[in-house]
């Protein structure tokens, strides 16, 4: 039997992670993490639950990685530390990863591929990667041959006509598996609500050009470091019309850099000069490529949209926001450009100039393509939350295929495929661990619950004072809060009033006992807070013996 096993991103956009198990051995595609919402305080980076690889370590194969955004390889360095097993990817991705292992001191067996150059990963496996256009160099999907039957993961891709680099996603191979027999197709679902064909890059090579032409200022683009097909046009823009570039963000130095030593980027080093440079320079003569199009508070954008950046933005200048706003952070994206255009800049974002930014995923009908190009015995959809599945889902079916055919998995399932059929067999542990950059510990479930809780409801530290002999009440309670509003200040005395009233009717043995000291001191002020107020913050016991 050979079964599908996702770990992540079946359910959430982000975490991507994928076991293809069979007879005793097992590959794993991806292995993807997500950033926190901001009901997630004091945690930066989340990541799949790996228990079943690690209970299974011996069987793990292999990982391969369809192309280098996080959200496809920055948990790598969390599933090696632990299990070490080799790594399968393109040139740039492997960059990509090597450098998210060497910030967290791991060291990997990396084996870079090639498209189309079929490789073994064990003996169960001969995998062959697939060119696809997607927003980031080395982008491929995966034909997975087994004793069970072919599967075709088709990473995240669109279906471009005219890329960046020229290199288009290789229909013709899919084809070709397609006319093979493929088991089972895995494909992208990230799209799936958008009926219209997603755009070309040209589109935003063309807004790009007019825009900047009409820019008497200063220029500042925000995009996601990693999306170095539309950095590659903004090079080759500035340098035709003249202007020199800046580079503001850490990410955005890295990624440009390893580009430029890769031979992504073919461009001098006399286009490029230091930010710290650019308020010395004539205002129409920059061109500064930034971070933080999505409103991320430490990022370029924000520093600069807080007057906080190296320089100044003002009337004449052009900010380009050249992305879609990730799901949840619309609010933050539309106070950031509220910013920027009280400093008077110009601001381009896609509700208004819809061609700074177009996906670099499929939508519907690019999707419905490849379903009857390869004509699938079986269908999963991946990569995105629960309506982007279902949805994708549907266009299988509305192309042609059984219900019986269509499989919609969720992290965790186990899908098991017996004599050409797919069924769902059980489950294995999945789930999403919360840490933070740098894996300096783990942040538990209850201790999440427990931060959102404070932030809601804040903190009081309660102090008393008691005679060490004769329990008699010396002191107290003293009352001391955090994250409380002003009204909630104001009656701190008359809640300390109420809670010593309240603790004095404890009897005297039982004032001998620290622990339920401290657990009277908190039901009593808990209690005196009710009478006030309906919140009901968290409580902080001390008790001193005298």
């Amino acid at each position: 039997m050979l079964q599908v096993i996702p770990l992540g991103g079946l359910g959430e956009i982000g975490l991507n992670s994928l076991v293809i198990a069979c007879r005793g051995e097992m590959l794993l595609i991806d292995a993807g993490l997500m950033f926190p919402s901001e009901g997630m305080p004091g945690v930066d980076i989340i990541i799949p639950d790996f228990t079943h690889l690690k209970q299974n370590a011996a069987q793990l194969k292999g990982v391969v990685l369809t192309h280098g955004h996080e959200d496809h390889l920055g948990a790598l360095p969390y599933l090696l530390g632990e299990v070490n097993v080799p790594v399968y990817g393109t040139r740039f991705t492997l960059a990509m990863a090597r450098h998210r292992l060497s910030e967290l001191g791991i060291e990997a067996d990396l084996r870079e591929i090639e498209p189309r150059e079929p490789f073994a990963v064990g003996t169960m496996f001969k995998v062959e990667a697939s060119r696809v256009t997607h927003t980031v160099p080395d982008a491929v999907g995966f034909i997975i041959r087994t004793p069970e039957g072919t599967f075709i993961h088709t990473g995240d891709f669109k279906l471009d006509p005219d890329p960046i680099d020229g290199l288009r996603t290789d229909l013709e191979r899919w084809g070709e598996a397609g006319e093979e027999g493929v088991l089972c197709l895995l494909s992208d679902s990230t799209n799936s609500e958008l009926t219209e064909e997603t755009g070309s890059e040209r589109v935003v090579e063309q807004t790009f050009e007019r825009l900047f032409k009409d820019a008497t200022g200063r220029i500042v683009v925000a995009l996601f470091s990693s999306n170095l097909h539309r950095v590659r046009h903004l090079l080759a823009l500035a340098e035709r019309l003249g202007r020199k570039v800046a580079l503001q963000g850490r990410s955005m130095v890295r990624n440009v850099e390893m580009a430029r030593e890769l031979g992504y980027l073919d461009v001098p080093d006399s286009l490029f000069v230091h930010l710290d440079t650019v308020p010395q320079l004539p205002q129409q003569r920059v061109l500064v490529l930034t971070t933080g199009a999505q409103g991320e508070p430490r990022a370029g954008l924000s520093q600069l949209a807080a007057g906080d950046g190296p320089f100044k933005l003002g009337p004449g200048d052009l900010v380009v926001l050249s992305s879609r706003a990730i799901p949840g952070n619309e609010r933050g994206v539309g106070a950031l450009i509220d910013q920027l255009q009280w400093r008077g800049a110009r601001v381009a974002y896609a509700q208004v100039e819809p061609g700074v930014h177009v996906s670099g995923h499929a939508s519907r009908p690019q999707q419905q393509r490849v379903l009857e190009l390869v004509k699938p015995r079986h269908f999963i959809p991946v990569h995105g939350e629960g309506r982007h599945l279902h949805r994708h889902l549907a266009t299988a079916r509305e192309s042609g295929m059984e219900p019986a055919q269509c499989l919609l998995a969720q992290d965790g399932d186990i899908v098991g495929f017996e004599e050409g059929r797919g069924r769902f067999t059980g489950s294995v542990t999945s789930g999403r661990i919360f840490k933070d950059r740098f894996g300096g510990g783990m942040v538990t479930a209850d201790t999440l619950h427990e931060r959102v809780r404070l932030s809601e409801t804040g903190l009081v530290a309660a102090v008393i004072v008691l005679q060490r002999d004769t329990q008699k009440l010396l002191g107290g309670p003293q009352l001391s809060g955090q994250g409380l509003s002003l009204d909630e200040q104001v009656i701190l005395p008359r809640v300390a009033q109420e809670a010593r009233a309240l603790f004095e009717e404890l009897s005297v043995q039982l004032r001998g006992d620290d622990a339920l000291v401290r657990e009277e001191l908190t039901r009593v002020v808990r209690r005196a807070f009710r009478l006030y107020t309906s919140k009901r913050p968290l409580v902080v016991p001390m008790v001193v013996r005298v």
